[in-house]
């Protein structure tokens, strides 16, 4: 495309979007810091998620120092419920980084910001431009649509050589006056025009200029290859109680559902009925023996990877004393105590479970 027809698409962007951008909080402010937690929480979550979790999280954590001094449970408590919980982690640890190597304050150059923990390609461009007003390009899934539509890249925009274009498209859009607010503007135009279904081209400011719209055929773009379904897995989770007080086990920092708090358990061995399997892993994990369990029921939660059936017991009263294998920590705690804590979704539904029995 040449200089004077990218000049003519950053126009009309800029344009549309003075005029039609949302009211959102993050767009209140200049304060990079805010920006940064803003993109952060909206990676694979809604705006409507985001903006009560984003003004709960400022007012705890102001700036990066006030997020370093934390305690990382603090951080997942405030983040319990938004997902994708290794961003919190990764927020956490950044903090510490920003407080050690720069201040406090974030760098303001997209290769610095990508050295901070859990930062990308996509998060420091965001960041870079719209706090720093540096030139730098963002590709979401959002992004990639408009332009795969604009462009009629009929390629899987998940391949490695689709992906550089696209980039390279965003970075040519990029280059010019106010970065930021012309990325925020594909962004924009992507979430509430060019949207995956039933897009709305009459009010799209590149109609005109729009290869998927001329052929007649916008939802056929982006093309993405299918992606794997998720792989069902069975695990058991048991309220176990002494004097009214249920326990608590802390999964370990790293890894999946990392740092976060959830009833005792674990997986069954292949073949093994999951009552038998909630009477060993109590005992192999949490060094407790109860002499039987009754079933409270199941429930089902959804990983991007893992489609989990958790089946949910009462524990008879425990002998023993709590030794942990492979967890971090251990409470007893009152129910409502247990619920306040940061937790993943399957614990929440089991939670929820164990109350109406």
């Amino acid at each position: 495309m040449s200089t004077a027809a990218t000049k003519a698409l950053r126009r009309r962007l800029l344009s549309w979007y003075d005029a039609n951008r949302r009211d959102l909080p993050w767009r209140r402010t200049d304060d990079p810091y805010a920006i940064w937690i803003s993109e952060s929480m909206l990676q694979q979550t809604r705006v409507e998620t985001v903006i009560p979790y984003y003004e709960r999280f400022l007012a705890r954590f102001p700036d990066a120092r006030a997020l370093a001094e934390a305690e990382l449970e603090e951080v997942l408590e405030l983040w319990t419920g938004l997902g994708y919980y290794s961003r919190a982690r990764n927020l956490h640890r950044a903090a510490g980084v920003l407080v050690r190597d720069h201040g406090g304050t974030l760098p303001d150059a997209a290769d610095a910001l990508r050295a901070l923990p859990g930062v990308g390609r996509y998060t420091a461009g965001a960041v870079a431009s719209i706090a720093f007003d540096r030139p730098e390009p963002v590709v979401d899934g959002n992004v990639a649509r408009v332009l795969a539509r604009l462009h009629g890249i009929a390629e899987d925009v998940g391949a490695s050589a689709t992906v550089r274009r696209l980039w390279d498209e965003a970075a040519s859009l990029a280059e010019g006056p106010r970065p930021g607010d012309l990325n925020q503007a594909l962004m924009e135009l992507g979430a509430t025009v060019c949207t995956p279904r039933r897009p709305h081209c009459e009010a799209c400011p590149l109609e005109r200029r729009c290869t998927a719209h001329r052929e007649g055929d916008p939802e056929a773009l982006p093309v993405k290859a299918r992606k794997p379904r998720p792989r069902p897995t069975r695990a058991v989770a048991g309220i176990v109680s002494r004097r009214g007080r249920w326990l608590a086990v802390r999964r370990p920092a790293e890894g999946l559902l990392g740092g976060l708090w959830e009833l005792p358990g674990g997986e069954p061995l292949p073949g093994e009925e999951p009552s038998s399997a909630m009477v060993r892993t109590l005992r192999e994990r949490a060094g407790l023996s109860v002499p039987g369990v009754d079933a409270l029921g199941e429930v089902e939660h959804v990983f991007t990877h893992l489609r989990l059936t958790l089946h949910v017991f009462r524990c008879k009263p425990p002998t023993g004393r709590v030794r942990l294998r492979g967890l971090d920590a251990h409470r007893w705690l009152a129910p409502d105590d247990f619920a306040a804590l940061p937790q993943g979704g399957a614990t929440r539904k089991a939670l929820a479970l164990a109350a109406e029995d």
